[in-house]
């Protein structure tokens, strides 16, 4: 693969996670939260289970290893992100990709207790930046913890905690299937989930579901932002690896900040701002050693050597 068209992937990656923000945020005007995040995943599973048995051997899940890993992505990296959804009904499009990006600060956590990976005192550091920064982008006041939209940002940090469990869940079982399969079952697992959250909620499709704006809506995220997304996160993974596709996380709030305000007409103060620089650095801080690694500056962990964070 040149080097134009591995760019050219991220970058069109970037572009397609972070155009789902302003989609979710559209499509929420017709239909539940919960719901709508059930039917993105309806779709999502149909099209991915349909390529992978018409392309990838042995798509159908065996083996205890694979089956843990279904169950994990399904309820934590999937179905979590119902929480996504709730939150923005009040929480602009940048301000929830900017909270987004904590994933791989609390995956570092995650596998930490987990996983047993060690955390330097440096990494620690990192971390807290990276807490401190989300503070400037919630915004809590102290007196009234329920004011304004706080509820739904801290909704969407548990949607983050959610998703960066899933993962370190799926990497503890250690599965054996092909990632698409893997992630097409788990997307069937998280939709059944979510459907049964919406009739638990009393949630009710309604004459929205209808409507050819909710239907684009659905269809641009259970194709574009899930099933096409995730075909191209997988070969920038199998490509780069963990850390520099990761760093798509960065740029997605960019894509989702500038189409919210242009199209949607949102606005984000600047703290937010200040708050996903200091969410970046805190990143930077905690993965300093692949950052340098990436650049040429360092040479990687010895073989079977847990790398520090």
């Amino acid at each position: 693969m040149s080097r134009l068209l591995e760019v050219s992937l991220f970058l069109f990656l970037a572009v397609l996670w972070g155009l789902s923000f302003p989609a979710i945020a559209v499509g929420l005007e017709y239909l539940p939260p919960v719901l709508f995040a059930a039917f993105r995943y309806d779709v999502a599973a149909v099209l991915l289970l349909a390529f992978a048995a018409w392309r990838v051997g042995g798509w159908l899940p065996r083996g205890r290893n694979n089956l843990l890993a279904i169950a994990g992505g399904g309820l934590f990296l999937v179905a979590g992100n119902g929480l996504l959804f709730i939150g923005q009904q009040t929480v602009p499009s940048g301000v929830a990709a900017i909270i987004t990006a904590l994933v791989p600060i609390f995956t570092a956590l995650w596998a930490f207790v987990l996983l047993g990976e060690r955390l330097s005192p440096v990494g620690a550091a990192g971390v807290g930046i990276g807490f401190l920064g989300i503070g400037f982008v919630i915004q809590p006041d102290p007196a009234n913890l329920l004011a304004g939209d706080t509820v739904a940002r801290l909704l969407i940090v548990g949607q983050v905690i959610s998703v960066a469990l899933g993962g370190v869940v799926v990497q503890r079982a250690a599965p054996t299937m092909g990632r698409v399969s893997l992630t097409g079952w788990s997307m069937l697992v998280g939709a059944v989930v979510l459907h049964v959250v919406s009739l638990g909620l009393g949630e009710g499709a309604g004459d929205g579901v209808t409507a050819p704006t909710a239907i684009g809506a659905v269809i641009y995220l259970g194709v574009f932002s899930t099933a096409v997304a995730f075909f191209i996160y997988f070969t920038i993974l199998e490509e780069h690896g963990a850390f520099e596709t990761a760093l798509v996380a960065y740029l997605v709030p960019v894509v989702a900040t500038v189409a919210g305000v242009f199209v949607l007409g949102e606005t984000i103060s600047p703290l937010a701002f200040v708050g996903f620089g200091l969410v970046a650095t805190g990143f930077a801080v905690l993965k300093r050693r692949a950052i340098a690694e990436m650049v040429g500056f360092a040479s990687g962990p010895a073989s079977g050597e847990t790398p520090r964070r």
